[in-house]
């Protein structure tokens, strides 16, 4: 099916949505309003809203640490996620879990996680509870390329590929683990070669035209709720910012940070939207706008909310 205006604007919004958003995160953190840690995904928003565009509101996602534009793009209220962010009670996970550990089970986002490839294994149980009920649902897992050394990324896709379990497997390669460079840590050019051992489809695909990700992972979603099986989908993108806000950055060049620059995901559809007359840049500078009244809201709502009592120091920490 053709996409739709409606949807390319949908599409648009978000991931400008998860621009500014992270754009903010990045000012309170440099301002000590934000504590421990957080992994901003700049540079990486087509993956993230192409993906999950493919998906019925019913589906199910799988994150990562670097996850805030998975939580929006799934449907996460702003407000709640600056909330969460500030450590205030009015949270999604009431200022416990923090940037790195976002969950909003209601909109079928079933975490983040501090762990690497700690999603992997649970998009793979919520997959097979989704066949052993039989309510037609898929999974997507959200990770990136420094997971796909992990154990229990093979296990997961062995056990994912023998079930024929319906879940999509999205490794978002933003070419460095933290500061290792994927080329030093993987043996195979592709890390969607690897589907080859399991069986099952490997697409490689530009993760920073979001269009094209919306496209691979529509048909992935396909094939996983026809019954038969996972896909592994590698989404080539990269991160403009360090690994975490501690990283200093010193691993890789300003030149090579600039020419992915110029592949913005953002700006890149902005201009197709418009030179193809699906958009004009009167309405893209109006989606803008409210994007822009949305995110100051949000952040008001979060800063006026209250911090944690004292009193509630073991709520939700011990079962």
């Amino acid at each position: 099916m053709e996409l739709t205006k409606e949807k390319r604007l949908w599409m648009y919004r978000k991931m400008y949505e998860v621009r500014l958003f992270e754009q903010e995160v990045d000012r309170l953190f440099k301002a000590n309003m934000i504590w421990g840690t957080c992994h901003l995904s700049i540079g990486e928003e087509a993956t993230a809203v192409g993906a999950i565009a493919a998906l019925r509101e019913d589906d199910m996602i799988t994150s990562t640490h670097r996850g805030h534009g998975h939580c929006i793009a799934k449907g996460g209220k702003l407000p709640l996620m600056f909330a969460e962010l500030l450590g205030k009670e009015t949270g999604y996970c009431k200022g416990r879990g923090g940037s790195m550990h976002i969950a909003d089970i209601e909109s079928g986002n079933l975490g983040a996680n501090g762990i690497v490839g700690g999603g992997i294994p649970i998009a793979t149980g919520a997959a097979l509870a989704s066949k052993l009920k039989g309510d037609n649902k898929v999974t997507l897992c959200f990770f990136g390329d420094g997971a796909n050394n992990q154990g229990v990324f093979h296990e997961s896709l062995n056990m994912a590929s023998l079930w024929k379990l319906p879940v999509v497997y999205i490794c978002e390669n933003n070419v460095y683990g933290m500061s290792l460079h994927v080329a030093k840590s993987t043996a195979v050019e592709n890390i969607a070669d690897r589907a080859s051992a399991y069986s099952i489809p490997g697409v490689v695909v530009d993760g920073n035209d979001v269009e094209a990700v919306y496209e691979v992972v529509k048909e992935a979603v396909e094939r996983a709720r026809r019954g038969e099986g996972p896909t592994l989908i590698e989404a080539k993108t990269y991160r403009w910012m360090g690994h975490s806000k501690s990283d200093a950055n010193l691993y890789r060049t300003k030149e090579e940070i600039e020419s992915w620059k110029l592949k913005c995901p953002i700006k890149r559809y902005r201009e197709k939207l418009i030179s193809e007359n699906i958009a004009s840049a009167e309405e893209i500078e109006n989606i803008e706008y409210q994007v822009k009244k949305e995110i100051e809201e949000a952040l008001k709502f979060a800063m006026e909310s209250p911090e944690p009592s004292v009193t509630d120091i073991e709520l939700d920490v011990y079962a």
